[in-house]
This record gives structure tokens, C-alpha cells and sequence, in this order.
């Protein structure tokens, strides 16, 4: 996967069809909700985790420098609206990493979070694209629009997926970490539950897995962002922002424009990877003709504060990276 090239004429053609004969970008979630009884939804092959050996982020010919950017948003009742956001965005996102230079060969993954204690499909997740098969797989998501009614969804299930069943050249080859950006307005479970990622992911666990042990793991890959739109239901609960808080830091976006979800995800790759500085980037999205520079440059600011190396990690079976002893930081 990752081996052609985004172009925003295919991508305007594709949304200007839909337009003509009626159809959104989501036609995987129409077709489902017209035809099946809602107890029989099920996730669409296509990003179906059960299985999965690893979704991979490979250089190419045509990419001989991939980056891994992932991108997996609730899609809960309380959060629907994020993954629209973000296809009517895409241009916005690929034209800043790309066309100034932020990133050279950018391999993006979307990916979907519900429930596991009740939803249908509580786990979706796509290749890594550098193209725009990208649509394909956002336009396969199933917007569930479930959720536990609690304070928690299951992004620990999708976090302890990137950890175990992703590849990355990125890493294994240049020692640079992917990002990861999760996007809700709810905390994690405590533990990922053994019986959940036998179920969702096919894996016999021997145990549950505490939360900040799969978190752990998973950072050796990626850096990890929660972008918490200030919208969502629960964004004011002072117990969710202090739970992300305590695992993340700095590395909590509070957003208040959802609108804004694209270009404050490609601002944030481009500050990890030094090709800018905020204020840079927010002219960027000034000359790209953007009206979220605000609303990214109050979502970045605390982040720019405290901008240190590019994101790193050791070589496999090379020498110690200098950070080895903790969590490199934008």
C-alpha cells in the first residue's frame, strides 16, 4: 500500500459524482442503515482488524521516504461529525504537508473507535495510503453513532492494534517514529480486556494489559496526540481532560473548531518534523486560503511552547537513540 500520489482533481471529480446523483462521501454507512437490521452491522472487510498480521507503511519507488501518519477518530454518537470534517478537508491536509514541504512522503491510515462492551463495530482500521484510496477507506467506515453512554470508549483496543499490528519503514529503517493522533471526547478503559482483542483481533492474550502498559508499547512506534474537540459531549468533564492529561501531557490538543481537525493534524507533523515553526504554519494556512489559523494557533500554542527534537526512536538493532531514556517530545 502507499504507492501512488493524492491528487486534488481526482478527489474534487469523485465529490462533484456524488453530488450529482445523491450520494454522500459515506456510502458503506448508507447502505448498511437502508438495508440491515441495525443488530446485524458489521465492520466492512476492507477494515476488519480480525486477522491483520500488520497494516504497513512501506517506502516505494515512488515514496522512497514514507512517513506513517495515523488518524483514528471516535465515531460514537457524541462525535460523528469528526470523520466528515475530515474528508471534506483531505486537499487541506496533503496540500500543506506536501506542497510545503512538511513531509516527503506522507503514508496516512484513518481508522474508527467505538465500544467494545456493545457496539457492532468497535474497531475499524484502513492501510496506509498516500493517495486517494484514502477516500475509499473513509468512505467505508461504518458510522455506528454507538457508544457505552459512560465516560469511556475503547481507544485502549485500537492503541494496543498500532503497538502490535503496524510496520513501519519509517522506524525500522530511519529510526523515526509515525504519529498517531486518536481524536475523541472520552477516556480509555483501564486495561485492554484479553477477551476484546480475541474477539475483535483474533490475539490470545494470556492476561489483560494495564493501560499504561499498552501506551508504553505503543510509543516505542508512534508519538501519540489526543486531539479533544471542544463540541464533543463530554469535552468539559474535568475527569476526562485530567485522564489524558496524565498520560499525554502536552500532547493533549483541545480544539474548538472542529472544522479545524486537518489542518491542526498537519501544523502538528509539521512542527514534529521542524519544517516550521507555529508561526510559520499558520501562515501557510493563511496563504492556503484556511480560516482555522486561529483556531489551530490556540490548539498549538502550548504544544509550540515546549517544541524539542524531531520525533526519533532507537534503530532496530542499532545503537541507542540519545532519548532512550524517555518520550522524545515535539
Amino acid at each position: 500500500m502507499g504507492s501512488s500520489n493524492w491528487s486534488t482533481d481526482a478527489y474534487r471529480a469523485r465529490r462533484a459524482y456524488n453530488a450529482s446523483v445523491g450520494a454522500s462521501a459515506f456510502g458503506y454507512t448508507d447502505d448498511v442503515a437502508a438495508s440491515v437490521p441495525r443488530d446485524r452491522w458489521t465492520v466492512h472487510p476492507s477494515l476488519d482488524p480480525h486477522g491483520v498480521a500488520v497494516r504497513e507503511s512501506r517506502d516505494s519507488e515512488a515514496h522512497p521516504n514514507s512517513l506513517a501518519i495515523s488518524v483514528l477518530f471516535d465515531v460514537t454518537g457524541s462525535m460523528r461529525d469528526v470523520p466528515r470534517a475530515l474528508q471534506a478537508k483531505l486537499p487541506d491536509l496533503f496540500g500543506l504537508l506536501l506542497r510545503k514541504g512538511y513531509v516527503e512522503d506522507p503514508q496516512i491510515m484513518f481508522g474508527a473507535v467505538g465500544d467494545a462492551t456493545c457496539d457492532r463495530a468497535p474497531l475499524q482500521v484502513g492501510q496506509f495510503e498516500s493517495g486517494n484510496e484514502l477516500e475509499d477507506d473513509l468512505g467505508n467506515i461504518l458510522l455506528e453513532g454507538g457508544g457505552g453512554g459512560q465516560l469511556t470508549e475503547s481507544y485502549e483496543l485500537a492503541m494496543y492494534f498500532m503497538a502490535r499490528h503496524t510496520a513501519l519503514d519509517c522506524l525500522e529503517k530511519r529510526g523515526r517514529r509515525g504519529y498517531l493522533f486518536l481524536i475523541g471526547d472520552e477516556t480509555a478503559y483501564g486495561a485492554v480486556k484479553a477477551r476484546e482483542v480475541r474477539s475483535v483481533i483474533g490475539d490470545d492474550l494470556a492476561g489483560d494489559l494495564p493501560f499504561p502498559h499498552v501506551l508504553a508499547e505503543l510509543r516505542r512506534s508512534f508519538e501519540v496526540f489526543f486531539i479533544l474537540p471542544s463540541g464533543g459531549s463530554h469535552a468539559g468533564r474535568a475527569e476526562m481532560g485530567g485522564f489524558w492529561d496524565a498520560h499525554l501531557g502536552q500532547n493533549v490538543i483541545r480544539l474548538d473548531d472542529l472544522d479545524a481537525v486537518c489542518e491542526t493534524i498537519a501544523v502538528t507533523v509539521g512542527l514534529g518534523e521542524e519544517a516550521i515553526d507555529l508561526q510559520e504554519g499558520l501562515a501557510d494556512l493563511a496563504e492556503a486560503g484556511s480560516d482555522a489559523g486561529d483556531a489551530v494557533g490556540r490548539a498549538l500554542s502550548p504544544l509550540s511552547r515546549s517544541r524539542g527534537p524531531v520525533v526519533t526512536a532507537p534503530l532496530p538493532g542499532g545503537p541507542a537513540a540519545p532519548d532512550q531514556g524517555g518520550v522524545p517530545r515535539l
